[in-house]
């Protein structure tokens, strides 16, 4: 599942969010060490009070990392988790631009204070530095690109979609939505409510494993046709695993969603691998990404998030097992 959604600043103060259609919002909060959005809290409660998802950003802008993040967070600190907390990493009025050991020390400062790791936006051309800090501290990436700057509404499949990791993808600055007569930016979330939510809460909430259901006995190597009974806590992924097969040769979930399956269920298991041509398995440490494991098989997150059934390449848990070919 995915979620539809926009950013606003002070350029859009006095927007109603009952009017506009949005799954969540996130609103500039902060600048450097001495700007506040004055429609911050304006927005963000009334986001709240729409029961929409929210989240709230800083702006760096270079000089002082310790004090802009603190700054951020004493001003925010009402809604730390319990809305998205972002830092906007751009080249405009942002004297460390260029220099990722600066955002590095904003996002430590930001984690010490909340124990909750940040989402990073940044334009796509400065991905891969960005990256290696989202990397160390386990944040999710905010992602801007855009295919122009004509006018368009929500997006299902965003230009160049896919062709990075990413939780958020902002394709537009030039949306146009019921209920605002200017432009938007327009953004996608690769995940539903409770995975935005625990980008919130973050910490321990953010990375910890999924309650363990009761074990249900291994079986036996499968045979083409061989049937399984789903069990609470079971995940496609996981009994793909143990069964030695790709989710592809699994059958018979009523969703027809590889993320979407129930107890009581019977599927149907096929094309069965033993021996040497077993699947490799791994199992998720502290501090994995799957862009991290991927480069330790020599494969790409890409083929790891499609073969496993992960809706949201950003959230991995401990003590998941995942499948490498």
């Amino acid at each position: 599942m995915t979620l539809q959604g926009i950013d606003i600043s002070s350029a859009q103060t006095g927007i109603d969010l009952s009017a506009v259609p949005c799954d969540f919002v996130i609103v500039k909060a902060t600048q450097g060490t001495g700007y506040i959005n004055p429609d911050c809290a304006r927005a963000v409660e009334q986001a709240r009070g729409l029961d929409k998802l929210f989240g709230v950003y800083h702006y760096i802008g270079g000089g002082d990392a310790v004090g802009e993040a603190n700054y951020f967070v004493d001003n925010c600190q009402g809604w730390v988790g319990k809305g998205v907390l972002a830092l906007d990493w751009e080249s405009d009025e942002n004297s460390a631009w260029g220099d990722e050991s600066y955002l590095d020390a904003v996002v430590s400062q930001v984690v010490a204070r909340t124990g909750i790791p940040p989402m990073i936006y940044v334009e796509e051309s400065r991905y891969g530095p960005v990256r290696s800090v989202a990397d160390r501290h386990n944040c999710g990436m905010w992602v801007a690109e855009y295919a122009s700057e004509n006018a368009t509404g929500y997006q299902d499949t965003p230009w160049n979609e896919g062709t990075y990791e990413c939780a958020i993808r902002q394709y537009t600055s030039s949306g146009q939505l019921n209920g605002w007569g200017e432009n938007l930016d327009l953004n996608k979330f690769y995940g539903d409510r409770s995975a935005w939510n625990r980008y919130a809460t973050g910490g321990a909430n953010m990375n910890a494993a999924p309650s363990a259901p009761t074990p249900a006995p291994a079986p036996a190597p499968a045979q083409s046709g061989t049937t399984y009974t789903v069990q609470p806590g079971d995940t496609l992924s996981a009994i793909a695993a143990r069964f030695g097969v790709s989710i592809g040769d699994i059958s018979g979930y009523r969703s027809g969603n590889p993320n979407l399956i129930f107890p009581g269920e019977v599927l149907t298991i096929s094309g069965a691998r033993g021996g040497a041509n077993a699947s490799t398995t791994y199992t998720v440490q502290p501090g994995d990404t799957l862009s991290g494991i991927a480069a330790k098989f020599g494969t790409s997150w890409q083929h790891l998030q499609q073969i496993n059934g992960i809706a949201d390449a950003n959230l991995i848990y401990p003590g998941q097992t995942l499948i490498i070919n």
